[in-house]
């Protein structure tokens, strides 16, 4: 009978060419871990009933792709693409917004070496890095200065912070909306210092209301824009213009957190009801806030746009230390806004023209999908009628008329196919509906369509 002694030693073992290779590709102390963990594995395995090798080769080449196996495993990064066939375009879970091809070069080249973050090529010394971005976001948005962080609610946290911690900030009670992941707009409202006082009612708050609610204390009125959630029939809710001609008539400070930041489309179109930066910044809004991975397609971002004197003291707050964003952060919106300022978002800017796409065009690839699939042994596949939605807590109840590849599975469950497309080396994400999985490739980038027919012609 074999037994434990069958086994080379580990400098036996790190002799060998390929374990030489392992330890160039993960280093010398990660191989040598699971050459010790895996040897202590199989001599386990050598004292039972049923020995997996015979000989010391047997032995050697055990342990060595177990080990690759194992290093593999551990050395995987937790982060990895994965196609996007949910049809709910700004999906919060997979990344919300991809960048656009030019965003995506602008960060490598950005990252791969030094630049001028916080150096005035000019005058040869330290600049600043807010002044990066800031004309681009005037041109797209009409307003005079910006500053960015890392996302909207540290936008919103920051300017409460800088412009009425210690007095009040004015909030509709209809606008009190949990953001998402637990967070809610009192709570952080209150973590800036400010004090919220709340106006109105659930489902009607007018102009009156704020008024009568103006004091010496009031630091701020703040206007929520509440893209998650909808409330219809018995509502009211003062319009724009009428929230700035009062802050005017005060001299108080209008803030709209605007939340998804739309820069391109009106809110009639596609349905998405989601307001216009420009249009805040034009109605007289003195700051606004949004983001920069939703809409408008670029990197997470906390963009604040608005009154040169009100954003100047934004900057100088000691939280912007701590919520400012990196060159990496900067290069992908820069790039971004680029697109907008040349007029050729809607094309290349993938948000945008996934909101664009029609469902015809959707239809054609959704076809070429399905004929690419044909006699498949473990689905059927058809296309029908189908809806996107926006996602990314924005357009609430949104539907964007799509078409949908429809995978029925022959010998088992939706959920069981759902759950291999999952584990596909690029995993693909999907959605069941009535026992069956489907596809909709608003969300798939285009060069992605071959790549997903040969992921799941692979499936047997």
């Amino acid at each position: 009978m074999p037994t434990p002694r069958i086994l080379p030693s580990i400098d036996q073992l790190r002799q060998r060419p390929g374990i030489c290779a392992l330890e160039a590709e993960y280093g010398p102390s990660a191989v040598l871990s699971a050459l010790r963990a895996v040897a202590g594995t199989l001599r386990q395995e050598l004292a039972g009933p049923a020995p997996p090798v015979e000989d010391r080769q047997q032995a050697a080449l055990a342990i060595e792709q177990r080990a690759a196996r194992q290093l593999e495993q551990a050395f995987a990064p937790s982060l990895v693409p994965v196609i996007n066939a949910t049809g709910v375009i700004v999906h919060t879970n997979l990344g919300r917004a991809p960048l656009a091809p030019a965003a995506a070069r602008r960060v490598a080249d950005m990252a791969a070496g030094y630049t001028n973050l916080e150096y005035d090529l000019t005058e040869g010394q330290r600049g600043s890095r807010s002044v990066h971005a800031e004309q681009l976001l005037a041109q797209v948005t009409g307003a005079p200065a910006s500053a960015v962080v890392n996302n909207n609610a540290a936008a919103v946290l920051l300017t409460l912070a800088a412009l009425a911690s210690g007095r009040e900030a004015i909030v509709s009670r209809g606008e009190l909306v949990e953001i998402g992941g637990g967070f809610r707009i009192p709570d952080v409202m209150r973590q800036s210092g400010a004090d919220v006082r709340e106006v109105g009612t659930t489902n009607k708050t007018r102009t009156a209301d704020y008024a009568a609610a103006i004091s010496d204390r009031t630091a701020v009125i703040l206007r929520v824009h509440p893209s998650n959630f909808r409330i219809e029939g018995f509502t009211e809710r003062p319009a724009l213009d009428e929230l700035v001609a009062l802050g005017r008539r005060f001299e108080i400070p209008v803030v709209e957190d605007l939340g998804s930041g739309n820069l391109l489309m009106p809110p009639e179109e596609a349905g998405i009801g989601e307001p216009l930066v420009a249009a805040s910044v034009a109605a007289g809004v003195s700051i606004c806030c949004f983001s920069g991975d939703k809409l408008l397609g670029g990197p997470q971002a906390g963009i604040i746009v608005g009154d040169q004197d009100l954003v100047s003291r934004i900057r100088r707050h000691p939280l912007m230390r701590a919520l400012r964003v990196d060159k990496m952060t900067y290069a992908a919106l820069e790039a971004t806004l680029l697109e907008y300022a040349r007029g050729r978002a809607k094309t290349t800017i993938p948000v945008a023209r996934m909101l664009h796409t029609t469902a015809e065009a959707i239809g054609r690839r959704a076809r070429a999908l399905v004929d690419g699939l044909a006699g498949h042994p473990l689905f059927e596949s058809d296309v029908v009628v189908g809806v996107s939605t926006v996602g990314g807590g924005g357009a609430p109840g949104s539907a964007i008329a799509t078409r949908l590849a429809r995978l029925t599975p022959t010998d088992r469950s939706a959920s069981g196919l759902e759950s291999r497309l999952r584990r596909l080396r690029t995993p693909v994400i999907a959605r069941i509906e009535d026992n069956r999985v489907l596809l909709d490739l608003r969300t798939v980038l285009p060069e992605q369509d071959e790549q997903l027919i040969e992921s799941l012609r692979t499936l047997a």
